[in-house]
């Protein structure tokens, strides 16, 4: 397995800009979400995306908010697996739609699903929220900001 160095330094390069895509999180945990679902939602984007560094990161953080093991091992299909809330599912169709945009627009249903469990306030928070990840994952994996593994002769 090879370990990619960072391509750069982000804040050498461009001071703040982590900052600001921090106060943008720091923004969004303060809209009253829950803690647990907030962790789901980055971690599912992280997975479609496929950031190592945030996948790793959100992992921890929704283990500490007390999302159970056994939900984080079944979350990449989260629509078979038990134990999701219909909040949640509602959530994670949300965020997936979201993050997936560039495969087409977001569909009415997975908007509708979302509306069904989430005030207009709580929608735009979800919303900033896979904004942020979003944001973070394209950092993350375009400048390799914590070295990414890959196995020898991948480029």
């Amino acid at each position: 397995m090879r370990i990619h160095r960072p391509r750069l330094d982000l804040d050498s390069v461009a001071p703040g800009a982590q900052d600001a895509v921090g106060a943008l999180d720091g923004f969004v945990d303060g809209l009253g979400l829950e803690r647990p679902l907030l962790d789901l939602v980055r971690l599912r984007s992280s997975q479609v995306n496929g950031c190592q560094l945030c996948l790793a990161m959100h992992a921890r953080d929704a283990r500490e908010a007390g999302v159970p093991q056994r939900k984080l091992d079944v979350l990449s299909a989260w629509r078979e697996a038990p134990g999701f809330t219909e909040r949640e599912r509602a959530a994670l169709a949300w965020t997936e739609a979201v993050t997936l945009v560039s495969s087409g627009q977001v569909p009415d249903a997975a908007f509708e699903a979302a509306r069904a469990h989430f005030d207009e306030a709580e929608l735009a928070a979800l919303t900033l929220a896979v904004v942020a990840i979003n944001g973070w994952n394209r950092l993350a994996i375009a400048f390799r900001m914590a070295g990414s593994a890959e196995p020898a002769g991948v480029a």
